[in-house]
């Protein structure tokens, strides 16, 4: 577990898809399964954001551990789990934007998928853009280098590298290329026997052809 901070909001990856985003006074999780052994009360989640329902990605467990009662948690409409409290299904394009703010944060929902692998048809996961005090943050969720990303603007972005089941370093780094955020985050590698990566070499490709993007490894 490790974290930045960027502008004002603090970015904490716990491991594998698992993050934790702080920032207006709003604490935000994405695809909550690797957490610390006990998540405080102060700790909790305003918004819970589950990208697809595959285990690693949305686990009952780790969702009681860091839901309150009045947390709001996006679920993909392909998502077959029931979910207690404010829990609002969402698909990709969706724009949570404006007077539709989840707690006055901004969420864009977009595509996340497999191109030549079965694992994630498209349709069944998504990705989340979501803008915290200014700062846009995309996790892009379980994908390949697809051509949406073409058009996705932001300013962070966290990208999965792990191959298997996602993209691989080299692919990531040119997903990270087309989408020129100021800040990249590799994820989803090194937590299972599937999903080995060097985080290191992404690093070294991206900045081989963009100097300018920083690579932070959590």
């Amino acid at each position: 577990m490790s974290s930045t901070t960027i502008k004002n909001v603090t970015i904490e990856r716990f491991g594998h898809a698992s993050f934790k985003i702080e920032g207006e006074g709003m604490i935000i999780y994405i695809d909550p399964y690797v957490l610390p052994d006990k998540v405080d009360y102060e700790d909790q989640a305003d918004i819970i954001l589950i990208t697809h329902e595959h285990y690693d990605h949305c686990s009952p467990e780790a969702i009681r551990a860091v839901r309150k009662s009045d947390s709001t948690t996006l679920v993909p409409e392909s998502c077959t789990l029931e979910f207690r409290g404010d829990a609002r299904r969402i698909s990709e394009g969706d724009m949570l934007i404006g007077d539709l703010a989840i707690k006055g944060i901004g969420i864009e929902v977009v595509p996340a998928y497999n191109i030549e692998k079965s694992f994630h048809p498209q349709g069944t996961g998504v990705g989340y853009i979501i803008e915290v005090d200014g700062l846009r943050i995309y996790h892009a969720g379980d994908t390949d280098f697809i051509p949406q990303m073409k058009d996705i603007s932001v300013d962070v972005a966290l990208l999965p590298i792990g191959g298997t089941y996602t993209m691989d370093e080299a692919e990531a780094a040119e997903a990270t290329l087309a989408i020129a955020p100021d800040v990249v985050i590799p994820m989803h590698y090194n937590y299972s026997d599937a999903t080995p990566a060097d985080a290191g070499m992404f690093k070294q490709l991206v900045q081989d052809k963009n100097p300018d993007i920083e690579v932070v490894i959590l």
